[in-house]
């Protein structure tokens, strides 16, 4: 099977990313879901373009502002140990969800960060809206700064310029395409994303996350194996 070009997996790398990362119910799909069914499409699919655009800021941040830091080769480590953790963390916390409404990965402080920058920033439109949900939740920055290591050490995406831009792409398009579909069911029918179908979404999320820690924790003990030899 001919392997794909380095540009083209970094695109749909992000895609990928983008698309199931966008999946857990929280602050952003419920007021997409909420404001589809009040205002219809077009409003809940400007929430979703906000929230798609902070996202990929946040993606971008990790991209240009940590990938040479993690070149050390202690640091990168240390930050591929803690991918591991974080990934299992999220992953079990999406999959043992009772609940649409489950705490944030940072719990209180999320919470209170978001609560402020509302005050604040009063955002009046749809846009500006999702743009501060996303905003608000640092943990989506910290989530970033992870996943960047993880793919960027293991050549998911290519360490260039044009790799990197063309995994944000992909990110960008991945948000989107989910915030558009959850925006479309949520105006023909608040019935349609009824819980269980949230909790099924963000469980399949959670499995996602769970198997991406375990293979990272594989190649860890792999590659720990041929130091050893």
């Amino acid at each position: 099977m001919p392997e794909l070009p380095p540009i083209l997996l970094s695109a749909l790398t992000g895609f990928f990313f983008g698309f199931v990362l966008s999946m857990p119910v929280g602050p952003v799909n419920l007021t997409i879901i909420n404001g589809g069914a009040q205002r219809g499409f077009k409003h809940a699919a400007l929430i979703g373009l906000g929230a798609a655009t902070m996202d990929v800021i946040y993606c971008t941040i990790a991209f240009t502002g940590f990938s040479s830091f993690f070149r050390i080769r202690l640091i990168k480590t240390l930050m591929e140990v803690f991918t591991f953790v974080f990934f299992l963390f999220l992953g079990i916390k999406f999959l043992s969800a009772k609940t649409v409404i489950a705490p944030m990965p940072l719990g209180g402080t999320a919470s209170r960060i978001e609560k402020r920058l509302d005050e604040k920033l009063h955002p009046h439109s749809a846009f500006m809206t999702g743009f501060v949900r996303v905003m608000g939740n640092l943990g989506v920055l910290v989530f970033w700064i992870g996943l960047t290591l993880y793919l960027l050490s293991h050549d998911w995406v290519d360490d260039t310029l044009a790799g990197k831009s063309a995994c944000i792409a992909g990110v960008a398009l991945g948000a989107n395409l989910w915030f558009l579909i959850v925006s479309r069911l949520s105006s023909r029918g608040h019935g349609r994303l009824n819980e269980r179908t949230l909790l099924r979404m963000e469980h399949f999320s959670g499995i996602c996350l769970i198997a991406l820690g375990l293979v990272n924790g594989v190649l860890i003990a792999l590659q720990l194996a041929r130091h050893k030899h």
